[in-house]
Order: structure tokens, then C-alpha cells, then sequence
């Protein structure tokens, strides 16, 4: 009897194994999916010593994971989701302000140009319009590079705001997940799926934030902010909200009755990269606009007042600034005329020592919160610098994350991938295997027979 017993465990396992090969084939394609295995042991012999043994046991079904190589995906998967996501809009602020026709310094240098066209003739009416000409497109040239970084703002901000719901779906999901897991293998059932499920979901999760995730007894994942703030805990969720504070939205997290709020420059994944490139990127850029444009209009109109116009009169303001217009911080005074140019010294018709004071403005510092004291006429230059240096440096530490991302999922697919080969392989033994325990009980079979014959 141990003969067939042995032949039909082994049959069995055969069996189970195959089903296990064939689940990994029909799965080839299918995103996340870890492969298994049949666990096959000796099963042990009775008590007597001439017994070999029981046959075969399947003892469980192997899940062919390694956490390590997981946590590393899920980490490349955030260190990905921090610089793709600023790099659109800084390649869109290159382009912009490096633009010939519409950059800052194309507006400047035709402003000094018409200044100094006008120091052939100061008097010349015609002249002195093309300052003023020059004068309002150099503000709409400040105006156009200020309204691009703060519609850049507005879209990062929508982008953030519109990201917080799939987030929030996440950790949902994953709490969800934890129970049926909990519950699944407490009865004992495989739950080797619904773990692929949970993986792709925290996969998800972490390249839209940084994230630590700890393995518990029961099956669960508690998952957390690299900041410590818990997401996930057991079969509890978080929830972010995006509030306002102080005039600024800020990011708060909400946990078990428990409310922090999130420094979310510091989150990694994309809501961090996002966070990080209007924090470190976007407000110095536009502050810096705001410094050249506020002291430059300062300089150019406190120059103006000291001299005379072409009527022999105190010279007025050219500019307006605020930064907090809807219309465009930078103006040209809507009362003033080619004639109110004072580019007299002394009000004597004809003469120029102002003017050339003006144009000696180009050569004078501001000071920018980003980059330090400059020249106006280097300022922009300084800026575009600066900016493509970010982005350089950005193109980079992406491209390091993408190669190290598509090295963490070659790994995965190393141990826990579907070969096709391998698989094919597996197909193969296993189906050599059932068929040598088939001939085994045949044979069993023809003995049996014999033996009845012998009593016939």
C-alpha cells in the first residue's frame, strides 16, 4: 500500500506544481504579479526502520518575493517621481526666458538702446518717443516673464491639489488590502494576489511620495512618511487636505483624530518634487523679477526727478510699481509725455548730463534675494544662468533615477518575475514527474492484479 501511496502523493504534488507553472504562464504579462511555487517535501516514513517514507507533501505554495528588492523599487520610485515632475516647467522657464524677443534683457538693452539714440539729440521729439515706446515694452517684457512664473505657481498648485485625491484613494486602498490579508491568512488562504495588489498600490503611492513601509506578524504593511508621520496603520488610513494658512496653502495630514501639518518640500515622490521646485525654484526666480523690476523703476525715476524736462520743468516719475497688480506690476505713468523726459541736468535746452546718468543706470547694482548683488544689465543673464544650471542639474538626478528605477525592476523580475523559459522548463519536469508517478501506480496496479492471480 505504500507503494501506491507514494506514487499518488507524488502524482498529486505533480498535479499542484503544474497548476502553480501554469498560473505563473497565464500571468506573463500581467503588471506586479510574483510568481510561485509548490514547496514540496519527503513526507516522513511511519515507525518501523525498513519504511523509505510517505511519499511527497505539498506543504505550501512559495511566494518567490524578496522585501529588499521591493523597498528598493518602491525608493527609485520616489527619488523618479521628485525630478520628472519639475522638469516640464523649468525646460517651459528656459525657453521663455532665454527667448530673444521676450526675455528681460531684450527689453532692458532696448531701453538703454533708445537712451542712448536719444543722447545724439536730446531735444529730438521723435527720439524721446522711442524711449518711452522702449520704456513701456521692456514693462511688458517684465510683465510677460512674471505672469509665466505665476501661472506656473497656480498650475503646480492645481497639480498638487488634483494629485491629493488619488493619493488619499491609496492609502484607502491599502488599508483595505491589510484586512483582507489579515483575514485571508488567518484561515489560511493564499493571499499571494491580493499582496501583488497591495505592492502595486504602495508602488504607487511612493512615487507620488517617499514613503517607509514595515512588514507586520499578521500580514499587514504599516506604512509611513520618511518624516515619520504615519500614512497607514494596520487597517487605519490617513487623510492630506490641502488648508490656508497665513495666505499660503499648507498641507495637513490627519490621522486617528491626530492633525499634523506636513513641511512637504521634505515629502519626496512628486507631491515633494513639486513642493521643492516652487519652494526653491519658482519664488526666488520670482521675487528675483520683482527686485529688478522694483529697483530698477526706483533708480530710473529718482534719476528723472533729479533733472529737468524738456520744458525746463522738474522731471517726474516714468514707472509705476506694484507688485501686487492684476494689470502688470510695472507700468509706464499713464500721464506721461515724451516731452516730460528730463534729460537735463540744469534745465539749459539741449543738454544731456541726466540722460547720461540714466543710461549710466545699466551698469549700477541690484540686489536679488537668489543670486546676490549684480549689474542691471547682467541681472537677467544671471537669472537664466542660474536657471539652466537647476535644470541641468535636474536632467541629471533624473536621468540617475530612471536608470536606477529600471535597475530595481530588473532586480524584482530576477527573483520574483515570470521567465518564460524557466517556466516552459518547470512545465516540462513537472509533467515527467506526474507521468513517472502515473507509471508508478501502474505498476502498482500490475503487482496488486498479480498477487489476486496467485489465489485464483
Amino acid at each position: 500500500m505504500s507503494f501506491i501511496n507514494n506514487a499518488l502523493s507524488g502524482a498529486v504534488a505533480a498535479q499542484t506544481a503544474l497548476t502553480a507553472t501554469s498560473q505563473n504562464i497565464a500571468n506573463l504579462q500581467t503588471k506586479g504579479y510574483t510568481r510561485q511555487g509548490a514547496l514540496l517535501t519527503a513526507a516522513a516514513p511511519g515507525i518501523s526502520s525498513k519504511a523509505p517514507g510517505m511519499g511527497v507533501e505539498v506543504s505550501g505554495l512559495m511566494r518567490f518575493s524578496d522585501s529588499y528588492k521591493t523597498q528598493q523599487m518602491w525608493r527609485a520610485a520616489s527619488e523618479q517621481g521628485q525630478y520628472s515632475q519639475s522638469q516640464p516647467y523649468l525646460s517651459q522657464l528656459e525657453r521663455v526666458m532665454g527667448d530673444d524677443q521676450s526675455s528681460l534683457s531684450s527689453g532692458i538693452d532696448e531701453f538703454f538702446k533708445a537712451l542712448n539714440a536719444a543722447g545724439v539729440e536730446p531735444n529730438s521729439t521723435p527720439l524721446r518717443q522711442q524711449v518711452v515706446t522702449a520704456a513701456n515694452s521692456m514693462s511688458q517684457h517684465f510683465n510677460s516673464i512674471y505672469n509665466v512664473v505665476a501661472n506656473q505657481e497656480l498650475s503646480v498648485n492645481q497639480q498638487r491639489g488634483a494629485m491629493l485625491p488619488a493619493l488619499n484613494a491609496d492609502l484607502a486602498n491599502i488599508a483595505r488590502l491589510n484586512q483582507r490579508i489579515i483575514g485571508a491568512q488567518a484561515v489560511g488562504t493564499n493571499v499571494s494576489t491580493l499582496i501583488d495588489e497591495r505592492d502595486l498600490a504602495l508602488d504607487a503611492l511612493a512615487s507620488k511620495v517617499a514613503i517607509e513601509v514595515i512588514e507586520q506578524p499578521d500580514g499587514a504593511r504599516n506604512v509611513a512618511l520618511r518624516t515619520g508621520q504615519p500614512l497607514v496603520v494596520g487597517t487605519q488610513s490617513s487623510s492630506l487636505t490641502f488648508e490656508t494658512a497665513s495666505g499660503e496653502a499648507v498641507l495637513a495630514l490627519s490621522f486617528g483624530g491626530t492633525r499634523f501639518v506636513l513641511e512637504d518640500t521634505k515629502l519626496g515622490g512628486q507631491m515633494g518634487g513639486l513642493s521643492d521646485y516652487v519652494a526653491n525654484t519658482l519664488k526666488p526666480l520670482q521675487q528675483s523679477i520683482i527686485d529688478t523690476a522694483e529697483q530698477m523703476s526706483a533708480m530710473i525715476n529718482t534719476q528723472l526727478q533729479a533733472g529737468f524736462d524738456a520744458a525746463g520743468n522738474p522731471g517726474g516719475p516714468l514707472f509705476t510699481f506694484d507688485a501686487a497688480s492684476t494689470t502688470g506690476m510695472l507700468q509706464i505713468n499713464p500721464s506721461f509725455k515724451a516731452s516730460d523726459l528730463a534729460f537735463s541736468a540744469d534745465g539749459t535746452p539741449g543738454d544731456s548730463a541726466n540722460l547720461q546718468a540714466l543710461i549710466g543706470i545699466k551698469t549700477r547694482t541690484v540686489n536679488l534675494g537668489s543670486i546676490g548683488p549684480v549689474l542691471l544689465g547682467d541681472a537677467d543673464t544671471q537669472l537664466v544662468g542660474k536657471l539652466g544650471i537647476d535644470s541641468q542639474q535636474n536632467q541629471a538626478l533624473l536621468k540617475t533615477a530612471t536608470t536606477i528605477r529600471q535597475q530595481a525592476e530588473d532586480d524584482w523580475k530576477s527573483t520574483s518575475g515570470v521567465n518564460q523559459d524557466e517556466e516552459a522548463v518547470a512545465l516540462m519536469e513537472f509533467q515527467q514527474m506526474y507521468q513517472a508517478n502515473m507509471k508508478a501506480l501502474a505498476v502498482a496496479n500490475s503487482l496488486f492484479d498479480a498477487t489476486l492471480a496467485m489465489f485464483n
